[in-house]
């Protein structure tokens, strides 16, 4: 299994608030209330720690979990906070550089991807003339 390295967007807002991390993605503006555990991993990405290293020292220190529960978890968490433009993951450490472009290219393209949507839409519900 190859490294997985994840680092937190700058673009988005992030606060904690009482012992629960609260992050709103700039991508499409969908609020997250992470647990314990997911807060965890989100302060612990820096984009040079590899996930498993985050999981074992972070997760399973702390939680009750297995091991490979715990990294398959956590694989899945950071793949839809990624989706959401809040988190870059990669097979290689992540400057802090190259995060934020990645994060830009990600909001442009899903921007496209929007406004392609609303296109069609448009054309659809144009009926007969």
């Amino acid at each position: 299994m190859s490294a997985i390295y994840v680092a937190r967007s700058k673009s988005v807002a992030a606060r904690m608030l009482g012992d629960q991390m609260m992050i709103m993605s700039a991508k499409d503006s969908t609020l997250f209330d992470l647990n314990d555990t997911a807060s965890a991993i989100w302060q612990a990405a820096d984009g040079q720690t590899p996930l498993e290293e985050i999981v074992e020292r972070e997760v399973c220190a702390n939680f009750e979990v297995k091991p490979e529960e715990a990294m398959e978890d956590a694989k899945a968490f950071v793949h839809e906070l990624a989706g959401h433009g809040i988190m870059v993951v990669s097979d290689r450490p992540i400057s802090e550089a190259e995060a934020q472009a990645k994060m830009r290219i990600n909001v442009e393209e899903s921007a496209k991807a929007e406004e392609s949507v609303k296109a069609q839409d448009g054309k659809k519900s144009e009926g007969p003339k």
